[in-house]
This record gives structure tokens, sequence and C-alpha cells, in this order.
């Protein structure tokens, strides 16, 4: 018997736009949306029940958001780590992120850092890691 690591779910004020914000993000598709939650999962992962436990257990993550009244006080004990393909170019990345609304955090990285650390326009930390290939 095992578990299947199904999904990660973020608090956040405004629900819609925290789940578009990183279905543009990570190419996801928005599954379910209502005033209490949206769910994104990527484009190709199976949408319609799955019988076998097999199948079950190859899907992807995805991303829950579910509104909180209380806003954010403290660094995340938890975090989601992006990273692009060698052949893309990371610091555009990075700066579309920006033009999107991240923002750059310091959780006390020092300059030799192989990642940035930002944060989703709710200030969610996240981080972008270097270039790689698997």
């Amino acid at each position: 018997m095992s578990l299947r690591w199904y999904s990660v779910v973020v608090d956040c004020h405004d629900v819609a736009a925290q789940a578009r914000w990183w279905a543009q993000t990570l190419d996801y598709v928005i599954v379910f949306e209502d005033d209490d939650e949206a769910a994104i999962v990527p484009r190709w992962a199976q949408v319609e029940p799955i019988a076998d436990a097999e199948t079950f257990r190859t899907q992807p993550q995805g991303l829950v958001f579910v509104p909180v009244p209380e806003g954010k006080t403290v660094k995340n004990r938890l975090h989601i780590d992006l990273a692009p393909h060698s052949s893309e170019d990371r610091d555009a990345e990075i700066q579309s992120l920006l033009d999107r609304g991240a923002t750059l955090v310091d959780v006390g990285q020092d300059d030799s850092a192989t990642w940035t650390v930002l944060a989703d326009p709710e200030g969610n930390e996240f981080c972008v890691l270097s270039a790689r290939q698997l």
C-alpha cells in the first residue's frame, strides 16, 4: 500500500487570482474553481476518474488554493522549487515572474546561492533553481 502525493494547498486571500497566476507560471490548467477553492494541474494530467491504483499513483501533483482570513506573517516552512530546462533563459524566466507580480525575497541566502528566492503576489515564497536537464 502507498499513498499518492495529491496536491499542495496554498492559503491565500484571492483564490481566483492566485490560481490564475500559478496556472500561467506553471502552464497548468484550472480544473476546479468556486469562491472557496481553486485547483490547478498540469495540462497533461488526467482529469477523469481513474479506476486502477497504478495509474492513479502516476498522476502529477496539483495546487489547491483556499481562502484564509489572516495575512502571511512569517517565512514559509514549505515552498515550491521551480527550475528551467538548461536550454531556457533562467534570467528571462525570473524577469517574467517579476513582471507578473512576483517579488525578490531575502530569507537569509548568501550571494553564492544558485537559486533565487521570490514570492508570489500574496507573499508565498518559492525558488527558481539553476537550469537543469532532469
